[in-house]
């Protein structure tokens, strides 16, 4: 089976097939999805492109992790945007699972921040970044789909500092029987890893369910999350965290002037108290350098505008689109690639770093995966 996936210019395609003897492991890259698979750089050799290989082992995990990744190689597969990153091939072996997807340069927003970012990401990255998540994010719910788990680790950065969004694993159906629902019901089967992104609508599970706009808040939690350096309620136990969101307490992001954003949030009906479990996350060196800092105001009010603790109340991906906060990706004078220009790159230099060792270990896990007859239907 081939892939036929456009260039990263645009101009040209290449063909991806689900031969496992097509891809030469490079060097291994870590695990993803909570330790259910690794990754791993690898060459497909009839292009002589590096592509990403995500292997999932199944055979020692429980029912559940095998149906998330079902579910997200089936969902992915569904959707084709520049904000979306795809899956170019996908084959079995036995009991594991090889997902092959594009290279993504600079990593997860989250490996940024971890290793690059303490303190958190510039305003005009955010707003690079963020602009390109609503596009994504747009698609997402035009064809039907409630995202679920929006967040720094599941936005991946190309080598053109393009920003795509992961994670479909946790995607709901919007459409029911060929018509749209107003709410959903189903609460995801996976919270553990989300919890602190996800809308106290969500939460809550009462007879009012949720909407595509509880991925409107998510997207607020991870505004924070991408300019602080650290997630929202961070640390806070899942009890106190829920009342906080449910009593409409949201967080906020940390500058000069959070003292003045947090007394005036009544508008969001809500108070500083959740500001805390931030700020206790964080160490005083680092609070030292957030009260020297200063954020614009459209970067505070999209923040504000995305954790309503009404749904009805936060805008649209459409609407935030054309919010202010937007105007500096204009004005800007760098783009994402200027930003990130001291981090290096996933790539071939992963190949130098891993060593022999490395390259071995990788190639013999991704050799000999002989296809085998499987119920999984991609």
């Amino acid at each position: 089976m081939y892939s036929r996936v456009a260039g990263e210019e645009g101009k040209s395609s290449i063909m991806y097939d689900s031969s496992p003897n097509s891809y030469h492991g490079m060097a291994h890259l870590g695990t993803c999805c909570s330790g259910t698979g690794t990754i791993h750089l690898a060459l497909h050799k009839p292009t002589d492109t590096m592509v990403v290989v995500k292997k999932f082992y199944i055979d020692d995990r429980t029912p559940e992790d095998y149906n998330l990744v079902e579910r997200e190689i089936i969902v992915t597969r569904q959707l084709q945007h520049p904000n979306v990153l795809p899956y170019l091939a996908t084959f079995v072996s036995g009991h594991s699972v090889c997902v092959v997807s594009p290279p993504m340069g600079f990593g997860s927003c989250q490996d940024l921040i971890e290793e690059h970012f303490p303190v958190g990401l510039p305003e005009v990255a955010v707003a690079f970044i963020l602009k390109d998540v609503l596009q994504g994010l747009e698609y997402i719910h035009k064809r039907g789909f409630v995202h679920r788990a929006i967040k720094a680790s599941h936005i991946l950065i190309s080598s053109m500092g393009q920003a795509c969004l992961s994670g479909m694993r946790y995607a709901c159906e919007i459409v029911k029987n060929g018509r749209w629902q107003k709410n959903i019901y189903c609460f995801p089967s996976s919270t553990a890893n989300n919890l602190k992104w996800l809308s106290p609508e969500l939460l809550l599970q009462d007879l009012h369910g949720y909407n595509e706009k509880s991925d409107i808040y998510s997207l607020g939690i991870t505004i924070c999350e991408l300019a602080n350096g650290v997630a929202p309620f961070t640390g806070v136990p899942a009890t106190l965290m829920l009342t906080e969101k449910v009593r409409g307490r949201a967080p906020h992001i940390i500058d000069c002037k959070l003292p003045k954003h947090a007394e005036h949030e009544n508008t969001n009906d809500g108070d500083a108290g959740s500001s805390n479990s931030t700020l206790a996350a964080i160490g005083e060196s680092i609070l030292e350098h957030f009260s020297s800092r200063k954020f614009s105001e459209s970067f505070h009010s999209i923040t504000v505008q995305c954790l309503h603790r009404d749904p009805s109340n936060r805008p649209s991906t459409s609407q935030l689109s054309s919010h202010p906060f937007f105007k500096q990706c204009r004005k800007s004078d760098e783009t994402v690639v200027d930003i990130f220009k001291s981090v290096p790159k996933i790539g071939r230099r992963d190949v130098d770093s891993a060593g022999d060792y490395g390259v071995a270990m990788s190639a013999e896990q991704l050799a000999n995966l002989d296809l085998q007859s499987c119920h999984w239907d991609f």
